[in-house]
């Protein structure tokens, strides 16, 4: 009986050295390799198929797009970002693995494998969608302790279909939702990125726009008035948005294993979509609303970051979620600036909001009046008022005591 196993491939030096390996360490007769699309460049497909077919390797690709947009649109109603990015790279990951193990089951496969090494995220967000299964996992990156040195020895000595495992100066990732840079010179926390890092966005400049976005429910839907499907949507706003410089972040993240790394990001569309719902929010969600979302918007963050998708957790956090955003319908002018997307207008049927109450020129309105605060007033730090005089007076007493003669029986000596 022929055994088989599904590869998480993408044509880069680990995932073709992958194949020989699965073969020879790993006794598979038959490796099956499997590329999801989740908006990355055409060349890259272009590479996957041509190393599939020179590898004589049988290639799936999936098109997973809008399955992908709507996970990010998802984490749009959520405030999704993780120590301050927007989730790009975690949130593919479980919708390709996913995929995989789809074409793993219709085409009979016992095993599924990736080329992840020990040391990321992607290994868990793999294996947290492949370990509810009866197919064996497999990541002999990780297995085998293969570094990046040894794998191109590797693939010279075999002849393999890669350039000498030169795929650039940088490790880059690339989705519909962001773009991430690390490796190389970028590993040093000190080491100032060139500008040559960036594809997405432009050096912010002085130019300015206005761009308005239209939310139904908690998703946008429009842009500038033109309604769009979720792809085309983010698409589009990587275009306005990279074209101002917005959507860039260089941090040090705290990956799942416990190491802190250097991360260059690009996403625009991300950042102006954030912005804009958070600013409709703050329109139309009362105080007590936002405070408590803010830490269910945390969670969601937290486990989206994990890979962990499909828990039961994020069952209950999105009913949450979703129940909050029944009013969250309307549109926000956002301005790009400087590499910045700020939220500059706001309009909702359901703001929770009364221009005629909070305006300074008015002194009452229906049975509320400015007097009415002073009651307000008198109650509001009432109680550290009260702590604070009695730790006065405590130390006044203290005082006292401290300075009071010694006094004696006056007695002779």
């Amino acid at each position: 009986m022929t055994n088989r196993v599904a590869l998480a491939f993408s044509g880069g030096l680990d995932t073709t050295v992958c194949v020989p390996l699965l073969e020879e360490e790993y006794g598979y007769d038959e490796v099956i390799g499997v590329t999801v699309d989740v908006g990355q460049p055409e060349a890259e497909f272009e590479e996957a198929a041509e190393t599939a077919a020179a590898l004589d390797l049988e290639h799936h690709v999936v098109d997973a797009k809008a399955a992908f947009a709507e996970a990010c649109l998802d984490a749009v109603k959520a405030n999704a970002t993780y120590q301050g990015y927007p989730l790009g790279t975690a949130l593919a990951r479980p919708i390709i693995a996913k995929a995989i193990l789809e074409v793993a089951e219709a085409e009979g496969c016992d095993a599924l494998a990736h080329g992840c090494t020990g040391k990321g995220n992607d290994q868990l967000r793999f294996e947290a969608v492949w370990r509810g299964t009866d197919k064996e996992v497999i990541a002999p990156v990780r297995e085998l302790g293969l570094t990046r040195e040894w794998e191109i020895e590797y693939a010279d000595d075999r002849d393999l279909p890669v350039e000498g495992g030169n795929e650039g100066d940088w490790s880059i990732d690339t989705n519909l939702w962001s773009r991430s840079v690390e490796g190389a010179d970028l590993e040093d926390p000190s080491y100032v990125p060139p500008e040559g890092i960036y594809e997405w966005t432009e050096k912010p400049g002085e130019e300015t726009t206005l761009v308005e976005i239209e939310f139904d429910e908690g998703l946008p839907v429009a842009v500038d008035g033109e309604a769009l499907e979720p792809v085309e949507l983010i698409e589009l706003l990587n275009e306005i948005g990279g074209a101002h410089g917005v959507g860039r972040t260089d941090m040090m993240e705290d990956r799942m294993l416990g190491l802190k790394v250097r991360e260059n990001y690009e996403h625009p569309a991300a950042t102006i979509l954030l912005v804009a719902h958070e600013g409709l929010e703050q329109l139309v969600l009362t105080a007590e609303e936002r405070r408590f979302k803010s830490t269910i918007d945390d969670e969601w963050a937290q486990k989206g970051y994990e890979g962990l998708v499909f828990h039961p957790l994020m069952d209950a956090l999105n009913a949450f979620v979703d129940a909050t955003q029944e009013r969250v319908t309307g549109t926000v002018t956002v301005k790009l600036e400087g590499g910045q997307a700020r939220a500059v207008g706001r309009e909702s049927a359901s703001a929770v909001y009364s221009e005629a109450a909070a305006s300074f020129d008015t002194e009452s309105v229906g049975d509320i009046a400015q007097d009415d605060a002073t009651g307000v007033a008198k109650y509001h730090g009432f109680q550290a008022r009260l702590a604070n005089t009695v730790a006065a007076d405590e130390e006044e007493d203290e005082a006292n005591d401290e300075s009071e003669p010694l006094v004696t029986d006056g007695g002779e000596d």
